[in-house]
């Protein structure tokens, strides 16, 4: 299950809660002060490192063989 955040404007904190892709948009109380919470959206963890597939030349068309014609 994925971990949220959410945000009380009331008090002013930032928590997290695990809860299921269904619920993620239903409301939560805050922990501290009992007001509705809304949910906010966090940086993604998801980095790219390296030199990756770029340099080896994923992607790009393999040259065609080209074919000698044999003089009979």
């Amino acid at each position: 299950m994925p971990l949220y955040s959410y945000y009380c404007k009331q008090c002013n904190i930032v928590y997290e809660n695990l809860r299921s892709i269904k619920q993620r948009d239903i409301k939560l109380v805050c922990p501290e002060c009992n007001e509705r919470c809304n949910r906010i959206m966090d940086i993604s963890s998801f980095q790219l490192k390296g030199e990756g597939w770029a340099k080896d030349g994923y992607g790009k068309k393999k040259p065609e063989a080209k074919k000698e014609e044999k003089k009979e």
